[in-house]
């Protein structure tokens, strides 16, 4: 933080229920979210800091963000005196979540809803209505198309993503109930803590396969679980969406061109360390285990 923020926040309290080993474990989660709550990227061992405090963390963070908070303040400001306030429009996003604490993690390489999710702040005078929530899904690769029919241009027809621009100024997602994003995440081997993700993002339910591990897939139902904590791919109740969302992904994955994955050339220190005083390494899915 800067100087003038830091300590702003010391007696915040941290907004998120950090999920113990136990809960975890109940739920279902794979193995390799309960290994890595203790890593580089979890509360257990974060950053590899014995001592690691996701509380004092998140303040630090957030008091880190006044100073972002300021600069788009005075941005704004400029437009004003300039007379260009009215005739500007001004996305605040951010490129990834994060998690401080969710699901025992601290990184921003999952599916998981406080990862994937980023802010979206879009300013248009006369055009999007003012300090109206917007709930349809929209991705990263939606802002470039957007503002190109903002500005009455056309998108290259190479250009990933689509416009939402006329859904915005109407303030109505209903054009997007259906629709469904391709969420990708491939296996580094500087952090090895993460395999490679494949999921549905986009509905009620979420879909997640890894790749290259020996472990539970995840399903999630976002309405009655929106902390994603309940993993239901083993629920025979659910077996028929599973196979149906499966059939989804590997779709979308030949649609994008997505059926090869890179192989990454070694950059960069690796962070493969735990701390043998934390949390315990996760026992095998108790299916995987013969009954005879």
């Amino acid at each position: 933080p800067a100087d003038r923020h830091r300590g702003r926040y010391d007696n915040e309290p941290l907004p998120i229920e950090i999920p113990t080993t136990e809960a975890m474990e109940a739920g279902n989660k794979p193995m390799w979210v309960r290994n890595q709550r203790n890593s580089r990227h979890g509360v257990d061992f974060g950053y590899n800091l014995p001592g690691f405090s996701p509380e004092v963390y998140y303040r630090r963070y957030c008091e880190s963000l006044l100073a972002v908070d300021e600069s788009v303040g005075q941005l704004r400001e400029f437009l004003k005196q300039q007379d260009l306030d009215q005739n500007t429009i001004v996305v605040y996003m951010g490129d990834n979540g994060f998690q401080f604490g969710d699901h025992g993690l601290i990184d921003k390489r999952t599916a998981y809803e406080a990862s994937a999710k980023v802010p979206l702040l879009v300013v248009a005078p006369g055009k999007i209505p003012a300090g109206v929530p917007f709930d349809g899904l929209v991705g990263n690769i939606d802002i470039a198309p957007t503002l190109l029919e903002a500005a009455n241009a056309s998108a290259p027809k190479n250009m990933n993503g689509q416009s939402v621009w006329k859904a915005l100024c109407a303030s109505d997602a209903s054009s997007l109930n259906d629709r469904t994003l391709l969420y990708e995440y491939y296996w580094e081997r500087n952090y090895p803590h993460t395999p490679t993700l494949h999921a549905i993002i986009g509905g009620r339910f979420k879909y997640i396969r890894c790749h290259g591990l020996w472990d539970r897939d995840e399903l999630y139902d976002l309405e009655s679980d929106p902390g994603e904590m309940q993993n239901l791919i083993h629920d025979s109740r659910y077996a028929d969406r599973i196979e149906s969302l499966n059939q989804q992904l590997w779709q979308l994955l030949k649609n994008s061109t997505g059926m090869e994955m890179p192989l990454l050339e070694d950059h960069g220190p690796r962070f493969p360390l735990r701390d043998k005083n934390q949390s315990p390494q996760a026992a095998f899915p108790k299916e995987y285990f013969s009954e005879k």
